[in-house]
């Protein structure tokens, strides 16, 4: 079975069919830079730049950077805030004529990850955290989401989390890898106080670079980078349109990873 799936970014937005037996991606991916205002309308016709990219016209999985209730997006983090309050799953189904589901793009990336890649079979508590423009957060126990948690705007220093520890932050403030590891390293313990996890687990653009910065970290409990890497996102998006398919509603403290 196949779906696309979509990762909005405040950067970028990226997407391409799955596999959903195999957990791979059925083509090249295709990304195009997130439009500025990043409104509702103009990031709706990028995705359907993507989807005709591929020529699609099945169901869709979008993954959003934002709190997302039963298809409503109730909050925007670095996307525009006319988000805020809209149906966005309704939206997006009209704009693009393809049934469209839209959920947390961590918790699609934990989704994602928690199937096929380095969460799969762990049981316990499960922390995955996205790093990028800003730093997102799926939490499991025993294979069970918590949507929403939105970890990156705990206060963390006196600031929301991802301003101070985000690969964004490590950009613009110039930041060597060595320093700015440093700084994650004291957000992940935070976490550690917070959540007793069993497993960490780091994904998001940054993760391509886990061989620099993860020797660096301190923290007990395991930390893995995600295997699916930069993927992970758009695949558990399209993971979350399967669900929908197969159930004929969207409850998202219901997601199960694979493994149950």
């Amino acid at each position: 079975m196949q779906i696309i799936g979509i990762d909005i970014g405040g950067s970028g937005i990226k997407g391409a069919p799955v596999d959903l037996d195999r957990g791979t991606l059925s083509a090249p991916r295709q990304r195009l830079r997130t439009p500025r205002p990043s409104k509702p309308a103009p990031v709706a016709e990028v995705i359907q730049s993507i989807l005709r990219h591929f020529e699609w016209q099945g169901s869709v999985g979008c993954g959003f950077p934002g709190i997302v209730r039963n298809g409503v997006t109730l909050s925007a983090a670095n996307v525009h805030k006319d988000w805020v309050g809209l149906d966005a799953q309704a939206f997006l189904t009209r704009i693009t004529g393809c049934p469209t589901v839209v959920v947390n793009d961590a918790d699609a990336a934990g989704l994602a990850e928690m199937t096929f890649g380095a969460g799969r079979g762990q049981r316990g508590v499960v922390l995955m955290i996205t790093i990028g423009t800003g730093l997102g957060s799926a939490l499991f126990v025993d294979g069970v989401l918590v949507p929403n948690t939105e970890l990156g705007h705990m206060e963390f220093e006196g600031v929301d989390a991802e301003k101070r520890a985000s690969d964004a932050a490590r950009k613009r403030e110039k930041l060597s890898w060595k320093k700015w590891a440093a700084r994650f390293d004291r957000y992940l313990h935070r976490l550690e106080l917070l959540f007793s996890p069993d497993l960490f687990i780091l994904g998001g653009g940054a993760s391509k670079e886990h061989e620099i910065f993860l020797p660096l970290l301190t923290v007990r409990t395991r930390v893995v980078p995600a295997q699916l890497l930069n993927d992970a996102g758009i695949i558990g998006a399209a993971l979350a349109a399967r669900q929908l398919l197969e159930t004929g509603n969207f409850p998202p403290s219901e997601m199960r990873s694979a493994q149950e």
